[in-house]
Order: structure tokens, then C-alpha cells, then sequence
């Protein structure tokens, strides 16, 4: 009985998929707040040069 319970892996590989999708959203939520105002601070300075342009 003790042997077939320490035998059992069939959630095993839902739990794995599980830590890789939870690492996978920790790595993007570092990124996204590391990058963030960067990012933004590009995207604007898009928008302000597209309407800058004349005949737009």
C-alpha cells in the first residue's frame, strides 16, 4: 500500500506545467516593470512625432 502511494504520478505533470507557467508570469511582471516607463516613454514619443508631421 505505502509503495503504490509513493508510486501515484499522475498530478505530477499537471504541477509541472503549473511552476512553469508561474515562473514564465514572474519573468514577464520583472520585465514589464523594469521596462515599463521605457517603454511608454518610446510610445510616446511616437505619437508625438506622428502628429508633428505635417499633412496628418
Amino acid at each position: 500500500m505505502l509503495r503504490s502511494f509513493f508510486a501515484k504520478e499522475e498530478g505530477q505533470g499537471l504541477v509541472e506545467y503549473a511552476l512553469i507557467l508561474v515562473l514564465i508570469a514572474v519573468v514577464v511582471i520583472g520585465a514589464l516593470t523594469l521596462l515599463g516607463r521605457n517603454i511608454s516613454t518610446l510610445f510616446s514619443d511616437i505619437s508625438a512625432t506622428i502628429r508633428q508631421r505635417p499633412g496628418s
